[in-house]
């Protein structure tokens, strides 16, 4: 059965099924109170999970959300914006920070290195996140699940930048890229294919980041955010988007979709289809469990879950008070046992 672990931002929400009903789930509050950034785990290590903080730093469970430990790290600030396990070694965790920095631990986060180089890039000096324009952050990391040593980093916002040798040298802004990359995602049947949710559109590339297309049409909103690819298929795609930022990640203005796009059609709006959208909505985050294909989203009206990539969600019964429906989501892992 499978735990979602869902990181709003003040509280981490540790959901775990006791059945195949949307009803069976229990709900564990950890964090509260603290300003959560992303949360990243493994099914190769599943009683691993480690979450960022803005304030606090980076911190890891051991026992599958059921305690936390704070990390000693060295990083340039406590706010860690990012985190991903490697697809090739659960050992090996990367961490985002702002400002700018990534770093990689090859012992399960015992120990953590700087990847330098990062911000002598010569875009560096244009990077900006516009809400504290003073400053800038990771705010995807993404391994190739092909190559270990070729790891996609997202700024926000800025560029995309990709290290085809494990953070020795970078490459940023390669052609047709987006500049204020949110979500990254590779697939693990289509070699060289990674997709972006960003904020100037989405995007795709089959050549490992080095070339980049962007089929936008039927895409009415393109300010991109969350992102699920099917396990299955590499050319189905689920994202969420608004208009604009504010109508992404603000209740009181908040209007943001759900789209899907299969092959070569067109983007399709996904109204109608048991997931809420619309007017009140924030944009939406996703994850998959594995091959079997189920996509979970994750936004202010609570946790949804689909069997067939879209056409019929149906929303899983965890507590989810009033105080939750303020909060724009920060991150979602779900692991299937």
């Amino acid at each position: 059965m499978p735990t979602a672990y869902a990181a709003l931002r003040d509280r981490l929400l540790v959901c775990s099924s006791a059945g195949s009903s949307p009803d069976a789930w229990t709900t564990t509050t950890r964090f509260e109170g603290s300003k959560l950034e992303c949360v990243a785990a493994s099914s190769d290590r599943p009683e691993r999970v480690f979450v960022g903080t803005f304030e606090d730093g980076v911190f890891r469970s051991r026992t599958g959300g059921e305690s936390f430990d704070r990390l000693e790290t060295d990083f340039v600030s406590e706010a860690v914006m990012s985190l991903a396990v490697s697809p090739h070694d659960p050992d090996v965790i990367y961490a985002g920070t702002e400002p700018s920095r990534v770093y990689r631990s090859t012992d399960g986060g015992d120990t953590w290195t700087q990847l330098t180089g990062l911000t002598e890039l010569p875009s560096a000096e244009e990077w900006y996140f516009p809400p504290r324009p003073h400053t800038h952050h990771v705010r995807w990391l993404e391994g190739d699940p092909f190559d270990p040593d070729r790891l996609y980093v997202g700024i926000e916002a800025g560029a995309f930048v990709l290290s085809p040798d494990g953070g020795e040298t970078w490459r940023e802004r390669p052609a047709g890229s987006r500049r204020d990359n949110h979500t990254l995602a590779t697939h693990p049947h289509r070699e060289g294919r990674v997709y972006t949710a960003a904020g100037d559109g989405y995007a795709e590339s089959d050549d490992g980041g080095e070339t980049w297309s962007r089929p936008q049409g039927g895409l009415e909103h393109t300010y991109c955010w969350g992102l699920a690819v099917d396990p299955a298929d590499p050319e189905a795609v689920i994202i969420s988007s608004a208009r604009g930022a504010s109508s992404a990640h603000t209740v009181e203005r908040a209007a943001s979709y759900v789209y899907r796009r299969r092959g070569d059609q067109s983007w399709e709006r996904l109204d109608d289809h048991g997931l809420p959208m619309g007017e009140g909505v924030v944009r939406a985050v996703f994850d998959t469990t594995g091959e079997d294909g189920d996509v979970y989203a994750l936004h202010n009206r609570g946790l949804f879950v689909t069997a067939d990539f879209g056409d019929r969600w149906e929303r899983l019964e965890i507590d989810w008070g009033e105080a939750l429906e303020t909060q724009a989501p920060r991150g979602l892992v779900v692991l299937a046992e």
